[in-house]
């Protein structure tokens, strides 16, 4: 055999042997991603097979050779089946699907066997031609399936196939020949033999061309950007090592007598440029970048990506503020040093809100960027990530964008990318120059603005909570303007009245006693009202009172209404109970005043006094027009929602039932329209002081030692 075969099936090798670790790095996929790598990695061994086989002095192949020679072809023709498969499955059954690989499998072992016929029988001698007809029926079926792929690929996607079958079809087309004249002249040809090897080498890169072009076609094998980058970050450092190891012992021998001291300083110079290396953020950035060049399919990990940027989101420093935490996510994707923010401000525009490590030379030049301008019409209407230098170049690129004068006051501005809600442009984000210089593409661009949506979603969730905010702060203050008018409409009703029978009782002593007590009373409850408002403790505290007593208190006062509220007290026991009682009086005031206004002059209103286990009930009746189901549950507890028009503010019930809950109680009811309502208003039992105090002088006088 002639050099010309070692070299041409060694650059067969070698490219294969590219392509081979080309897939094991860069792509991932399915069924037909593992025979197309088997595929090469069998075609990678069949090359240096024949490499060897064409630089020793040997007369003919040795059975390694042979069955490398039928495994290759066979591999490639169950890749070309797999990616046939899809198409016979519309036509064929499973079972026939099923034929094909059995029949492909016997026929490769039957052709092995014919091929080593003479290595195991000298006895019985199959004819020449049987083993180069087998291999010619390899040949011919591999043309037969890239025919069936071409004819049945749609058109548009034959320019992602047709290296394939270009460089499939080479190999197969070569082999037929090579067989073809093998059976014409009983043997094969050395010369044609020498020279399949560089076509083998032709066909890899139309292979690895096709296989760019076709990413679902590769093995889900995967390999870590952090890996890499790690691994070469150890590869890298220990050739350094290794080289400044060499340079200090060459000046250590020429060193003379300063050889030694030349040596030390020069290895710990050494080993401070490498830490500096190792922690240098601008280094790290480039060797990322020429990493993703030369050695990745695509540029990012999406998913550790998209779990960084989600991390920053949401699990920042607690004192960083969140927007400028926003920024700093979306910088960090292309190693951004720092950006800003501006957000949609109605009806101005978009507004500067937050900054990260980027200043401006005059920062009363940056105020709004209008709605109407031409960067936010650009960049709502084109969703384009803009990048200034390519603005620069090509401003035909961007059609008639025109960029504000406040981006050339702004340092080191490099991208500019659109904070998209849907087809709304929320904002928009500034960022710095990366730390080390880089070009983006169209992957840059896409997860750019994927990340702008996200951030996006993540501005209008802190514009919405802190709207929300504002409006339970104001929610707040109208809430507390709407008791203090209440509690006024109450003390305004109560002087009402005794101005509307001043005219008539004003002789009466009795009468002048009670309007002393109710103007004292309405004093109490305004001085009450001012120290609420002042935000100061309440002159009146929760104490112990005979439920019935303030009950009869509440029935007196309501009894100038018709009709005129009834007491009824079910227990013998005195009631007690924990509150305060000016609260507890308004309360059972206004569920008398509400029963009255709800019943006829004629009807019923009446309070009823009892135990119920550990609570003290207080239950408020009448006869009158009722309520139904439907209001109950959606309206009367509701504040701020009244059936009284401009008479009522809709918060009587509201409040009543908010006191009971601050006192441990409840506050119920039971009504049905037309039959009347019945609000029970329970409260905690507690002991009566007085006979406690009783028997804890009982107790004493029966133990006087005790009480030394």
């Amino acid at each position: 055999m002639s050099l010309l075969g070692v070299i041409g099936y060694g650059m067969a090798a070698a490219g294969w042997l590219i392509l081979f670790l080309l897939l094991l790095t860069s792509w991932r996929g399915r069924l037909q991603g593992g025979l197309l790598v088997i595929a090469v990695l069998i075609t990678l061994l069949w090359a240096l097979r024949a490499a060897m086989y064409a630089s020793a002095e040997v007369l003919a192949p040795d059975w390694l050779y042979q069955l490398l020679e039928i495994i290759h072809s066979v591999a490639w023709l169950a890749f070309l089946a797999a990616l046939l498969e899809p198409l016979v499955r519309e036509t064929w059954t499973n079972r026939w699907v099923q034929w094909f690989w059995t029949g492909l499998a016997s026929y490769a072992i039957v052709l092995f066997a014919v091929d080593l016929q003479p290595l195991w029988s000298s006895q019985f001698e199959l004819p020449v031609d049987a083993g180069i007809l087998g291999h010619i029926g390899l040949a011919i079926a591999g043309l037969a399936l890239i025919e069936q792929l071409f004819r049945n690929t749609h058109p548009q996607r034959r320019w992602a196939t047709k290296f394939l079958y270009l460089g499939l079809g080479l190999l197969f087309a070569y082999d037929f020949f090579l067989y073809a004249d093998a059976l014409l002249f009983k043997r094969l040809d050395p010369v044609i033999w020498e020279a399949r090897g560089l076509v083998s080498a032709f066909a890899a890169p139309m292979i690895a061309l096709a296989a760019a072009r076709n990413p679902e076609w590769s093995m889900e094998v995967f390999v870590s950007r952090r890996v890499v980058l790690h691994s070469a970050t150890i590869f890298g450092a220990g050739v350094y090592l290794l080289t400044m190891a060499g340079a200090g012992y060459y000046v250590r021998a020429y060193g003379g007598a300063w050889g030694a001291t030349l040596q030390l300083a020069f290895l710990t110079g050494a080993g401070v440029l490498l830490a500096a290396l190792l922690f240098s953020g601008q280094v790290r950035a480039r060797a990322l970048v020429l990493m993703n060049k030369h050695f990745f399919s695509y540029k990012y990990d999406y998913r550790e990506e998209w779990l960084k940027f989600i991390g920053t989101l949401s699990c920042g420093d607690p004192s960083e503020p969140p927007r400028e935490r926003i920024i700093r996510a979306v910088a960090e994707i292309v190693h951004s040093t720092g950006g800003a923010l501006w957000v949609r401000r109605e009806p101005g525009g978009f507004a500067l809100i937050a900054r990260h490590n980027l200043r401006d030379r005059n920062a009363s030049a940056i105020q709004v960027e209008p709605v109407n301008s031409s960067l936010a019409h650009f960049l709502e209407k084109r969703q384009w990530v803009i990048e200034l230098d390519e603005y620069e170049r090509e401003p035909e690129l961007y059609g008639d964008l025109v960029l504000p004068d406040w981006l050339q006051e702004t340092r080191r501005v490099w991208l500019i990318v659109p904070l998209l809600l849907g087809d709304h442009l929320q904002g928009f984000l500034v960022l710095a120059e990366a730390r080390a210089p880089q070009q983006i593409n169209w992957e840059d661009r896409d997860l750019l603005k994927t990340a702008g949506r996200q951030a996006a979603s993540y501005v209008a969730l802190l514009e919405t909570s802190e709207a929300l905010s504002e409006a339970r702060q104001f929610e707040a203050f109208h809430r507390l303007s709407a008791y203090v008018v209440h509690d006024l409409k109450n003390i305004a009703a109560q002087l009402a009245l005794v101005v509307a029978n001043a005219a008539r009782h004003r002789k009466n002593p009795a009468f002048v006693e009670d309007a002393f007590q109710t103007v004292a009373n309405a004093t109490e409850r305004m001085n009450r009202l001012l120290a609420q408002l002042r935000k100061e403790p309440p002159a009146s505290t929760a104490r112990s009172m005979a439920l019935k007593t303030v009950v009869k208190r509440a029935i007196e006062a309501r009894a100038v209404q018709r009709p005129a509220p009834i007491a009824r007290f079910v227990a013998d026991d005195e009631l007690w109970v924990q509150a305060d009682p000016e609260r507890l009086t308004a309360v059972l005031e206004h569920l008398l005043q509400n029963a009255q206004e709800a019943t006829h002059v004629e009807g019923m209103v009446e309070v009823t006094v009892y135990s119920e286990g550990s609570m003290a009930v207080a239950a408020v009746r009448d006869d009158g027009c009722g309520m139904d189901e439907q209001f109950i549950r959606e309206r009367l507890f509701r504040p701020f929602t009244t059936t009284k028009g401009n008479a009522g503010m809709g918060i009587g019930v509201y409040e009543s039932r908010e006191f009971a809950h601050a006192a441990g109680g409840e506050l119920t009811v039971d009504s049905r329209p037309g039959q009347g309502t019945t609000f029970f208003l329970q409260l905690p039992l507690i002991e009566n002081p007085n006979v406690t105090s009783m028997q804890a002088e009982a107790r004493e006088w029966r133990n006087p030692a005790e009480s030394y």
